[in-house]
């Protein structure tokens, strides 16, 4: 299998998933990744981090079904289900395909802070087996939607 990169979803400091609010990603129970604690903004876009078809798909949350039989999946917030979609908007549909840096929600980290929720937001590698996924990026450094996150071997 072909090493698989990963970028970026969003602007902000990357932190290990072991800080996620959430025992689900915290403990990796469903796979292996990085969580990142968003920019402050008002609006923020979120892109896709590889070319991939649009899988499960709700305002706060994204699967995208990539090359290889592997997904990714982008969580944006914790706890945010709660919200029901408000402030979020979709700019894709499930079973799009989409290409890596396309723009897939735009939402408000602002808000989300303001309803008193987590906004980090854990990028996961669905049923990665253990040691397969690899952060380019150290806890701590800033990152722009785009730029290289994680391999995957």
């Amino acid at each position: 299998m072909a090493t698989l990169r990963l970028l970026s979803p969003l602007s902000g400091v990357v932190r290990p998933v072991s800080a996620v609010p959430d025992v689900v990603f915290a403990e990796q129970i469903i796979g292996p990744g990085v969580a990142i604690e968003p920019e402050r903004s008002q609006t923020q876009h979120v892109v896709a981090p590889a070319d991939g078809v649009v899988g499960a798909l709700h305002p706060h949350a994204f699967a995208l079904e990539l090359a290889d039989e592997r997904s990714v999946l982008v969580h944006l917030g914790i706890d945010t289900v709660t919200l029901a979609g408000l402030g979020f908007t979709l700019h894709v549909r499930a079973g799009e395909a989409v290409t890596a840096g396309q723009r897939l929600v735009s939402w408000s980290p602002v808000d989300v802070a303001a309803a008193g929720l987590a906004t980090i937001c854990p990028v996961v590698a669905l049923q990665a087996p253990e040691g397969s996924v690899v952060a380019l990026v150290a806890d701590g450094v800033a990152v722009a939607a785009g730029d290289p996150l994680l391999d995957w071997y």
